[in-house]
């Protein structure tokens, strides 16, 4: 049997998530997977490389060849608990930690930016690598992002209705997929997911992130803070859009905070943060799916019950399911999409969706850093 590997270190920063997976008829088997965690020093580093600083190419250099060797240390990990040896996986895809990340410049100066590097993870584990998946769209005129929806439509396709795939990283995208196989897919990134809500309770408890939305369901929703975050451009554009951390952060919250004449409850704030996610996502679906009835949701915001609720209060006419209930827990998508991109880019096939990024063409995706001599 041959494996894939898939990395994924998403807007969060909670960890590196490294999935095990082999295909069978084209469809993914999840063997293992684990979170490997990154230290408070290293996720601060990522952190302060996300906005504009000092001294930025040499950290950025450092920071490129640590992660890489924290990624390279993941897959080892993996490989141990799975009793599996590196010469059994064909490939690694690792997306890298994003950087930053600029699809709305001008024609001719967007760009995107990962780190990881992928050639001391594939030094270091002796296994072929696959990486730098996003720039490739972006020179076929697309946004890079987001690239997931090509595994959901891969995966989650069905010719018996129209289903909408909801993902809740850091930022929350979905993908739209018609009953119709002939119709193109489409989708985009509907705003903050976790980021917003995750960033809030590290300043305010110095905790990583508000287990299952609890501090959330405990605070009363702002209307007037609410309004306010809502009134920002990037709600309003229309697809093809992406976005990531340099836009939705916490100083991008703190200047909606100080328009008000007093301070907030921290608790009111959070919950209006779980609030405007809910809002951001129901929205765009009503907007842009309405055809859908069936809504599948994936990653690490399908734990969150606070969430979860919220938004099926918004879109009480639509089945809600997790992606757990088609063989895929929810927190692993994103890994398994990134094994199965490996998987494309060697093939030759393009993994890109123009209907999703915006690009002129299909394109094969990834750069291939081979482990041998």
């Amino acid at each position: 049997m041959s494996y894939y590997i898939g990395l994924m270190s998403g807007t969060s920063l909670d960890a590196i998530d490294a999935a095990l997976v082999s295909f069978s008829n084209d469809q993914p088997v999840l063997h293992h997977a684990i979170n490997y965690p990154l230290c408070e020093s290293l996720r601060e580093n990522i952190q302060a490389l996300c906005t504009p600083g000092d001294n930025e190419i040499d950290r950025m250099g450092q920071l490129d060849i640590i992660l890489g060797d924290t990624f390279a240390a993941a897959v080892k990990q993996l490989l141990t608990d799975a009793d599996i040896n590196a010469t059994q996986i064909h490939a690694i895809g690792s997306h890298g930690q994003t950087i930053r990340h600029r699809p709305e410049l001008e024609k001719g100066k967007c760009f995107t930016l990962q780190i990881g590097d992928p050639n001391t993870i594939a030094e270091l584990t002796g296994i072929t690598t696959v990486a730098d998946f996003r720039r490739r769209d972006m020179a076929a005129g697309g946004q890079g992002a987001p690239l997931v929806p090509a595994f959901h439509a891969a995966f989650f396709s069905t010719g018996t209705h129209t289903r909408t795939i909801l993902n809740i990283g850091g930022m929350a995208n979905i993908t739209l997929l018609p009953m119709d196989t002939k119709i193109p897919v489409s989708g985009f990134d509907t705003g903050p997911g976790n980021i917003l809500l995750d960033s809030w309770i590290q300043q305010q408890q110095q905790r990583p992130f508000d287990y299952d939305g609890r501090w959330a369901a405990s605070g009363t929703v702002n209307l007037h803070l609410l309004d306010t975050l809502l009134e920002d451009s990037f709600f309003q554009l229309p697809p093809p859009k992406s976005t990531g951390r340099e836009y939705f952060n916490t100083s991008w919250l703190q200047q909606h905070l100080n328009r008000f004449s007093h301070t907030l409850a921290p608790i009111d704030v959070q919950a209006t943060l779980s609030e405007l996610t809910a809002t951001s996502i129901a929205d765009a679906i009503k907007k842009h799916a309405t055809e859908s009835k069936e809504l599948v949701i994936c990653g690490g915001g399908a734990r969150n019950a606070d969430l979860m609720q919220r938004i099926a209060k918004k879109l009480a006419s639509t089945t809600i399911k997790t992606s757990d209930n088609y063989g895929l827990p929810a927190e692993w998508v994103e890994a398994v999409a990134f094994a199965w991109l490996a998987r494309e880019r060697l093939a030759q096939r393009p993994g890109n969706l123009p209907g999703v990024t915006g690009a002129y063409r299909p394109v094969v995706l990834g750069g291939v850093y081979t482990c041998g001599v």
